[in-house]
Order: C-alpha cells, then sequence, then structure tokens
C-alpha cells in the first residue's frame, strides 16, 4: 500500500493492520517482508518488481514536470543477474551440454521458451530494455550449444537458423528452427524476435515452468533399439568402436561397409550384431548388409 506522510505514522498503521490480521484473521505478518520504504531513494520489491517513485526535473511535458510522482516499475539487477546465470561459466556465455543430444528444434525450443518467459514478465517495467544483456547472454549459448552438437562455429550457426518474421511492431530479425512434416504444416521454433519495449496493457501469466527432461544419450537409445544398424537384424548387439573417425579407410573399392556407415553418421560407435561384429574383426563384409 502508498502512504503519504511520516515514518511514524506509517509505523502506527502498519502496526494497526499487524493487530487487526492477528486478532480477526490469525494471520501474521512476516517481518522480512512487511518493510517500510521511502520509494523516493529506494525500491520496493513485490511479485519480483521494483515499485519506486519516479523524479526527473528535467523531463517537461507542456511546461509541466510529468513524470514527477508517478509510480513505476523497474526490473531488479539481482533478477538480471541471477538469469543470467545458467548461461554462463567463468563469466562468459557457454553451451549446455546437457542439451547436446536434442535436435536443433528442441534446443531452439528451449531457450525460446526460457527468454520469451522472462520477456513478457517483465514487460510492464519501464526499463525493460535492461534484458538486452539476458538476450545476447541467451543467444550466445544457444549459438555455442548448437555448435558444439554439429562441431562448428558460432558464426556458422547464426548464419544458418537467422531469419526474418513479421510481427506486430514490424520486421524483426530471430532465430528459428524447422521441422518439415508431411502433410502437415512444418514446427516452427523460434528465438527473440520480441522488442524490449514496455507495454502498458501486458497481463501476467505467474506460472511455474516445467523442468526440460533431457532425453538419454544416443548411445544408449541406439542400444535399446536392439537392431543391428549394418544387417538390420533384431538380434543381440554389442558396440564396434574406433579411437578415430579419421583412421578409417577412406572413399573408394576398399573401404568396407561399416566403416563408410561410421563416417556418414559421424560416430566413432556402430552398434552391430555378433556375427556383423565377427565380420568387421575379421576384415570380411557382412552377409546381409544392407
Amino acid at each position: 500500500m502508498g502512504f503519504i506522510g511520516t515514518k511514524a505514522e506509517a509505523e502506527e498503521i502498519k502496526d494497526q493492520l499487524a493487530a487487526f490480521l492477528r486478532e480477526e484473521l490469525n494471520l501474521e505478518l512476516s517481518p522480512d517482508k512487511t518493510l517500510i520504504t521511502h520509494a523516493r531513494t529506494r525500491a520496493a520489491r513485490y511479485l519480483g518488481y521494483e515499485i519506486i517513485t519516479q523524479c526527473n526535473n528535467t523531463r517537461l511535458t507542456k511546461g509541466r514536470r510529468s513524470v514527477n510522482g508517478i509510480i513505476a516499475l523497474r526490473v531488479p539487477r539481482d533478477v538480471i543477474k541471477a538469469k543470467c546465470a545458467p548461461y554462463l561459466r567463468r563469466g562468459k556465455p557457454w553451451h549446455r551440454s546437457g542439451m547436446q543430444n536434442l535436435d536443433d528444434y528442441d534446443i531452439v525450443k528451449a531457450y525460446g521458451a526460457e527468454y520469451r518467459g522472462i520477456v513478457q514478465y517483465y514487460l510492464l517495467a519501464i526499463d525493460v530494455w535492461r534484458l538486452n544483456r539476458l538476450c545476447w547472454i541467451a543467444r550466445t549459448s544457444m549459438l555455442k550449444t548448437l555448435a558444439a552438437k554439429h562441431q562448428s562455429s558460432v558464426t556458422k550457426m547464426a548464419a544458418r537458423y537467422t531469419a526474418k518474421i513479421q510481427t506486430p511492431y514490424g520486421l524483426r530479425t530471430c532465430f528459428e528452427a524447422r521441422v518439415e512434416r508431411a502433410g502437415k504444416q512444418p514446427l516452427v521454433a523460434r528465438f527473440g524476435g520480441i522488442p524490449l519495449t514496455r507495454n502498458k496493457d501486458a497481463k501476467l501469466n505467474d506460472r511455474v515452468p516445467a523442468p526440460i527432461r533431457h532425453p538419454r544419450k544416443e548411445l544408449v537409445a541406439r542400444l535399446l533399439k536392439r537392431r543391428c544398424e549394418l544387417c538390420g537384424d533384431a538380434a543381440k548387439v554389442m558396440v564396434h568402436q574406433v579411437r578415430k573417425l579419421a583412421r578409417l579407410p577412406g572413399p573408394g573399392q576398399d573401404q568396407p561397409a561399416w566403416a563408410a556407415l561410421m563416417i556418414k553418421k559421424r560416430r566413432k560407435t556402430l552398434v552391430v550384431c555378433r556375427l556383423c561384429h565377427e565380420a568387421i574383426h575379421h576384415g570380411q563384409p557382412a552377409a546381409n548388409a544392407a
């Protein structure tokens, strides 16, 4: 609640409220949350926002100081720091290794949903533009995660996923990943494209975000299929592994089918059945190799 007067009067009102809640409703005021704050010199915290009284003697509208005494909402600095922390390592944007097993669509979707939720919650703040630091850090972390997945560079990933979209605020640049589907509309995941400008009519929907479930390691998923990746037979499988892909025979007549498949998959492991595994080690072609 807002009050214009001395601090002594504010303390008296607080004591009256505490007595009413205690005697009539059997409730107790929390000393840590029920504070008396001077709105001109300090900010009150409520629902993740900072509440202040604006004061600017140099901003004039029709000859009047139109800003002075107006209540405003701000984004707390510690909130920005806390939201940036999951994307940082040693003070710099870093990739998230736990998401490297996801598809590109799922990676962009997860980053986009996290960033969009934070921005849309703080659209009522007059300094929502301060979230541009979060945008840069999250975007760089996303591109580094994609680059680590594809063993590529951030520049190539940015060029690959940059897109232009039409929004109510005009044409904007974002990052987009698509999954084409036969006979259906493609699945589209986007990061960015949200203007960091105040929206007085924004409606807050404060929901607890659902945790992102990371899938199993790719090798575990391939083993659980219990199917030979060389001949396609459903049988008891095992893993053939090489130290480096560079040591495999290059393209040509002497390149075995298993080596060509590993190079195509860009994987140092191959899930095969027992017969194919023995054929690989004896230098013989698999009988049913596809």
